[in-house]
């Protein structure tokens, strides 16, 4: 009988999970975005790599990915960046006016789940990537495990963060 041999690529229930920081950089992640962005905002839509502070009424789009590293990637803008989102992303098919809430969370969930989709492939796999989520900004984990990048969108402010999920209150370390 043979014993197969331990190639120590397996964590061990003591071992930690990586941090995302060790993992994938800023500049990677700021590299995705603006490729998605191309690809669906439009060949003629810029991102500045500038921070700016947020607006109260922040919105945010999430897809969770699961695997050797855990954690969701997280895009937040204003309420009107996302409505300007949704009629870059509509293009034509746009309404002149009236642009429903769902329309609004169909686009900011589509650009965090094709960002979220780039940051996976270049992640430890095997991974899965959750569906879309929108609502009101999750809360990250530590910031040694959250990469962020900060650019300006029409000179709005946008925010990609790859980030851990905070721990909860009932969850033991195993």
């Amino acid at each position: 009988m043979t014993v197969p041999t331990d190639s120590g690529e397996r964590r061990r229930a003591g071992d930690r999970p990586p941090l995302v920081t060790e993992l994938i950089d800023g500049a990677t992640v700021q590299e995705i975005t603006e490729q998605a962005w191309l690809a669906l905002v439009g060949e003629d839509e810029v991102l500045v790599p500038l921070p700016a502070p947020m607006p109260a009424d922040a919105l945010s789009s999430w897809v969770e990915i699961v695997g050797p590293w855990t954690g969701s990637v997280v895009l937040t803008c204003g309420r009107d960046t996302a409505l300007a989102l949704t009629r870059a992303l509509l293009r034509e098919h746009a309404p002149e006016v009236l642009i429903k809430e769902e329309d609004v969370d169909d686009a900011l969930g589509e650009l965090a789940n094709v960002v979220g989709g780039n940051v996976k492939a270049v992640l430890p796999g095997p991974s899965v990537l959750g569906l879309p989520e929108t609502g009101s900004t999750p809360p990250p984990g530590r910031e040694a495990d959250t990469c962020r990048v900060d650019v300006l969108w029409r000179g709005e402010p946008l925010t990609v963060s790859v980030q851990s999920h905070a721990e909860r209150e009932n969850e033991v370390p195993l």
